[in-house]
């Protein structure tokens, strides 16, 4: 059966080249990008011709939606660009696809500010990302998109980890946290949610302490603390950028 490993991307020279190499083994690779003004096409068009542009960002989900259009193989394998398949994820993938359409969901472990994280309830983050093409597809969502599984098909596990290499400092995590802050509270915004500032206070310490105590986020070292802190900040911002939105302007006074 054939695989076509499908990735979407923007600016992702720095982790490219060493995602695609562990995807060789699929038939296709297919990579649609966002706009990159780094060297991102460049480095996908030493692997694959099926590179495509579409810089009209309508948010995840949809990016995904178009990915798998460009597909031709039975099975999808969605992949970003900071991830990685190990050996043994490999063959699990390779003896999966011979059985019967199932949806696979596969353990993430992922590797931030200089160690991988086995707690803090990071691992196994099993992702559903190898799916019969036609059979499975992801939803609209601007962010945290899903993938849309019916009733008539199994999820079923895979052995062996996808590698991730997620954060590089501290500021590349403040910037995407910020940015899913806001398309989170764009998201909720549309659907007429509001949120206080109290909601956001609670749902943080409740966050911290999930992660920290919970899931034995403290064995993780001081990543794992920083971990905690860190998404905890993340929470309260949701909840705040939900709740600037609903001020009025300054020419609304």
């Amino acid at each position: 059966m054939a695989i076509s490993a499908v990735l979407i991307v923007k600016n992702e020279a720095h982790h490219l080249r060493a995602c695609l190499e562990t995807l060789t083994f699929a038939d296709e690779i297919v990579v649609l990008d966002a706009g990159s003004s780094d060297e991102t096409l460049m480095i996908a068009r030493e692997f694959t011709d099926n590179v495509s542009v579409n810089a009209d960002w309508q948010g995840f989900g949809v990016q995904r939606q178009r990915a798998e259009a460009l597909a031709h193989g039975e099975w999808i394998l969605m992949i970003d660009a900071d991830e990685r398949v190990t050996d043994e994820l490999r063959q699990s993938i390779l003896a999966a696809v011979e059985r019967r359409p199932a949806v696979y969901r596969l353990a993430r472990l992922s590797w931030c500010f200089g160690r991988f994280i086995r707690h803090s309830g990071w691992y196994p983050d099993r992702v559903e990302r190898l799916y019969p093409r036609g059979r499975a597809s992801y939803n609209a969502a601007l962010v945290h998109e899903k993938l849309v599984v019916p009733d008539t098909l199994e999820t079923l596990p895979l052995e062996g980890d996808l590698l991730h290499y997620t954060y590089r400092d501290v500021r590349h995590y403040l910037e995407k946290s910020a940015h899913y802050a806001d398309a989170w509270a764009e998201q909720r915004a549309a659907r007429g949610k509001t949120a206080s500032i109290g909601q956001g206070v609670v749902h943080a310490l409740g966050c911290f302490l999930k992660m920290y105590v919970l899931k034995a986020g403290f064995r993780d070292g001081g990543q794992g603390l920083l971990l905690a802190i860190l998404s905890a900040h993340s929470t309260f911002n949701k909840y705040a950028a939900l709740w600037v939105r609903g001020k009025p302007g300054p020419h609304e006074r």
